[in-house]
């Protein structure tokens, strides 16, 4: 099938965000299983032309927003053989930022820069007559192409069948504006105040593209049901009433970017079958961070946004009894919360040679950490999906997670019977939890050494491919364009109901207007025969 991607971001062009990895991934995969891809995203200003063979192939094209043209143009270059597209428009994309200025704050027009995209890859397909089966949006910001594709009329073009799937990485975000923006973005007022869009007062783009979505999914079963019930961030009620067509499927991993037998960034390689690398990481992680050299303590490390999303606020309320009562190192690789850094910085120097930080981010550290770390710690309040997880189990390390989304799904917990298992959970969101299981892991990793070989193992031997992924996704559009054909089905047929209505309308009318018009010179007739008898009467008297 033709399969149409549109993103805000996409690796390796463009990236703040797991979106960017899952649309970076996700498409050559799906190709390789025989589909035609096309990805559509902005052409931002960062964006490297040269290094990435990008060149001009579509323009001026102009593009119908709130009444008026925009103008734009398009240029392409190809990423594992699928054709990328980018939206050049200088004055919303040309930035130093995809969504956020210097001082981190929202663009204010960032609804019409992506509804401005949503449009634009539409106007692609109609002038270079790509006939999308499905057209994929992402997020909010490409959550409005399911309205578009509904309710603009696109009849006699390669749209007017093309179905519609909404991929939601993360619930939190939903694009909610102004309704100073919704006349530009060129919906009805209708679909706000029938509830589509309204939210509170104010537009809802992500609410309006599950609304006229022909499916949603998100990026993990578990995340599926969660936010059906209390993280839906508001939008429980129109998740639950997509019923089946609402469902999730987990994100894949590259495994040739993350793979301990071939990772370039790391010092030494290993196996599971020859782990003795794993301990020359450790002890490279160790020195790297400045912890004491000791190859048979439990090294503990974490890696992402310091957020309350990612639950690092309950590692900064327990990581202070957890260094004084537990043989234990810990390593830190991230960056966001200033007051989180504030107290983890804190931490390391008061712990110097036990606890080690790194603000900010590298990706060599990244693998380093995923790579000498003995567990990896995921206390996340939520999480859709995860990544570092599946990195984690393929190294071997094994994780130490909040049993809630992708994480619930993807790590098996810890079996003291049998060994059996490849990580430690916790369930609910406060320090003593993630001190209690940290606890678990540590005093397993020192008890029973052969549970934690095993576990290492069946960790490392669990694969979660972009392959296996796309399949799902396959199948996701099939049950979309099901639903399309169905509804244009429902059409059709209500559209004929109605042309038949108006014909009988028509030809009931037609029958009337001829039996009155036979009925005028029966009633003429009659009224001079009645003349003609008066007018006789009337002679009658006159003679008598």
């Amino acid at each position: 099938m033709n399969i149409l991607i549109v993103s805000s971001e996409m690796t390796p062009f463009a990236k703040t965000g797991g979106l960017a990895d899952v649309v970076g991934a996700l498409p050559a995969a799906l190709q390789a299983q025989g589909h035609t891809v096309w990805v559509v995203m902005p052409k931002y200003g960062r964006i490297d032309t040269s290094k990435f063979g990008i060149e001009a192939y579509h323009g001026p094209m102009g593009v119908w927003m709130g009444g008026n043209q925009e103008w734009c143009s398009v240029h392409r270059t190809l990423l594992d053989d699928v054709p990328v597209h980018f939206v050049e428009h200088s004055e919303f994309f040309d930035r130093s930022g995809l969504y956020n200025d210097q001082n981190n704050q929202d663009y204010p027009d960032n609804p019409r820069r992506f509804g401005f995209l949503s449009k634009a890859a539409l106007q692609l397909c109609v002038d270079k007559g790509f006939k999308p089966d499905v057209v994929h949006a992402n997020d909010w910001q490409t959550a409005l192409l399911p309205a578009y594709l509904k309710t603009w009329d696109w009849k006699g073009t390669v749209l007017e069948e093309a179905a519609s799937l909404l991929t939601i990485h993360n619930m939190a975000y939903q694009g909610v504006c102004s309704k100073s923006h919704y006349d530009y973005l060129g919906l009805s007022w209708e679909s706000f105040h029938s509830g589509a869009f309204e939210s509170l007062g104010s537009v809802n783009m992500l609410k309006g593209g599950i609304f006229y979505a022909d499916c949603v999914n998100t990026v993990s079963p578990t995340y599926a049901r969660e936010t059906c019930t209390d993280q839906g961030h508001g939008l429980e009620p129109n998740l639950s009433a997509k019923g089946d067509r609402y469902f999730g499927i987990l994100n894949g991993v590259d495994y040739s970017v993350w793979n301990p037998v071939t990772d370039p960034y790391l010092p030494y390689n290993y196996t599971a079958e020859f782990p003795a690398g794993k301990v020359l990481c450790k002890q490279a992680v160790q020195r790297t961070f400045g912890l004491r050299q000791d190859d048979n303590v439990a090294l503990l490390g974490t890696v992402g946004r310091l957020a309350d999303q990612k639950g690092l606020n309950l590692l900064a309320d327990a990581l202070e009894g957890l260094l004084n009562t537990m043989h234990v190192q810990v390593v830190l690789l991230g960056s966001g919360d200033k007051h989180l850094e504030h107290r983890f910085g804190e931490l390391s120097h008061r712990y110097q040679g036990r606890f080690g930080t790194y603000f900010g981010f590298s990706e060599q550290l990244a693998h380093l950490i995923e790579a000498g770390s003995d567990f990896f710690l995921m206390p996340s309040l939520f999480e859709p999906c995860g990544l570092n997880q599946l990195y984690s189990l393929r190294y071997g390390t094994l994780p130490i997670v909040r049993s809630v989304g992708g994480l619930n799904d993807t790590v098996e917990n810890y079996q003291e019977d049998s060994g059996l298992g490849t990580g430690f959970k916790f369930y609910d969101f406060n320090p003593d939890a993630l001190y209690g299981t940290i606890g678990w892991a540590v005093s397993t990793y020192y008890d029973r050494p052969h549970h934690i070989k095993k576990m290492r193992e069946a960790a490392m031997s669990r694969r979660f491919t972009w392959e296996m992924s796309a399949v799902h996704y396959q199948k996701a559009y099939q049950v979309a364009q099901s639903v399309r054909s169905e509804e244009l089905a429902e059409l059709e047929e209500a559209a004929k109901a109605a042309a038949e209505a108006e014909a009988e309308k028509k030809a009931k009318a037609e029958s009337e207007k001829q039996k009155a018009a036979k009925k005028k010179p029966a009633k003429e007739s009659r009224k001079k025969k009645a003349r003609g008898k008066s007018k006789s009467q009337v002679k009658k008297k006159v003679k008598a």
